[in-house]
């Protein structure tokens, strides 16, 4: 028998294998439960719940080419026909239609007075979810490396995920390559720092050190809360310097510390009682986090902390957005991996921390948090 991971999903509720399975299974037992009063209604459902996966793609899509078109930016103050959308999107009328009924159909347009289309809810808060907009266009990339999952799951696809983050591989990063990593990772970070910030109490830190923090956008959500915050940056070489401006912007400057260099091959600096890793363990492998998270234990002071915050598996019950979007993204990837609480919590307690907290995340699709300490 071969080992199984300590958090492998348990089975929770009712399982159906053998002869239930069997029996939902036959054709004759599916055309008795639509026709019976008792079970037509949960036919319909998993029916509805089967076919929603089936298009799930098609969804995607339909948000993609919103994006791509930039609809709901064009419908954010003013809503227009789909004659007028057509035009400005050089897009066939007759196709214009199609797209505008598909949004509606998912609850991202609706229709208005006098044959006009504006924005639900959940549309206009994607114009304003920082980030958002970027990674749709981003995800392009995902899509096509999934276009034969059979092939994915086998490990015989060679993946563009593979070299689009070429910061995993600790630096010799070109300019445009270092330039575009930065800005997406600042953008989809603000989310990301806000739910960080509201999980973990910076009060006590007097240093923190962001390790991998890319272009300083945490630290400048951070150094904003914070106002007796010192700041440290250290990320690679080509990718550091750009945390600059934004120290600048904010008003940071003064208070804030930029380090080169690259955790994989250089010790973590030292001179923080607070180093934090946000977003950074799932893209590298379990060799890689033991040796990191062993580096920050040796950098940090007794008593320092160490914070973690990153997407994570469900644990003993899969979700949606660890189990089966990071989870495949990091896959794609094939450097890293998305783990439970349990697995980081497990690589921290071998480095040597004890944890000390593991706060229920606010958004679990945004970021959840554990944090741990270097005892005394």
């Amino acid at each position: 028998m071969t080992d199984v991971p300590a958090d492998m999903p348990v089975a929770r509720g009712r399982g159906y294998g053998g002869w239930s399975a069997r029996l939902i299974a036959s054709r004759k037992f599916q055309k008795w439960a639509a026709r019976s009063f008792f079970t037509r209604r949960i036919v319909r459902r998993e029916g509805e719940a089967l076919f929603d996966l089936l298009s799930g793609f098609c969804h995607s899509q339909v948000l993609s080419a919103l994006v791509q078109f930039e609809i709901p930016a064009k419908l954010l103050n003013t809503p227009m026909t789909a004659g007028d959308l057509s035009k400005r999107c050089d897009v066939p009328l007759d196709r214009m239609v199609i797209l505008v009924r598909a949004a509606t159909a998912l609850g991202l347009l609706k229709p208005k007075r006098g044959g006009k289309i504006g924005l639900t809810r959940k549309a206009a808060a994607l114009v304003g979810v920082p980030g958002l907009e970027a990674m749709i266009r981003h995800h392009d990339i995902l899509y096509r490396d999934l276009a034969d999952p059979a092939a994915f799951f086998r490990g015989e696809t060679e993946t563009e995920l593979a070299s689009f983050w070429p910061y995993v591989f600790g630096g010799g990063m070109e300019p445009q390559a270092a330039a575009t990593y930065s800005e997406l990772m600042a953008q989809s970070l603000e989310l990301v720092a806000d739910d960080t910030l509201r999980s973990v109490n910076l009060s006590g830190v007097k240093t923190l050190l962001d390790v991998g923090g890319g272009s300083g956008a945490f630290l400048t959500a951070a150094g904003r809360e914070c106002p007796h915050l010192g700041l440290m940056l250290f990320d690679l070489p080509e990718v550091a310097p750009s945390a600059q401006p934004r120290f600048l912007s904010a008003g940071l400057a003064g208070r804030s510390q930029i380090l080169c260099g690259s955790f994989l091959n250089d010790p973590i600096p030292q001179g923080a009682d607070a180093i934090s890793l946000v977003r950074v363990l799932y893209d590298h492998s379990d060799s890689t986090v033991a040796a990191l998270l062993a580096k920050c234990f040796a950098a940090l002071p007794a008593g320092g902390r160490l914070i973690i915050s990153e997407p994570m598996l469900g644990g003993d019950v899969p979700e949606r957005a660890g189990d089966v979007y990071f989870a495949l993204y990091t896959l794609a990837m094939q450097t890293g991996k998305t783990r439970s609480i349990l697995e980081i919590k497990a690589l921290c307690e071998a480095a040597g921390f004890e944890i000390s907290a593991t706060p229920k995340p606010f958004r679990p699709f945004i970021t959840r948090c554990l944090e741990a300490r270097k005892g005394f």
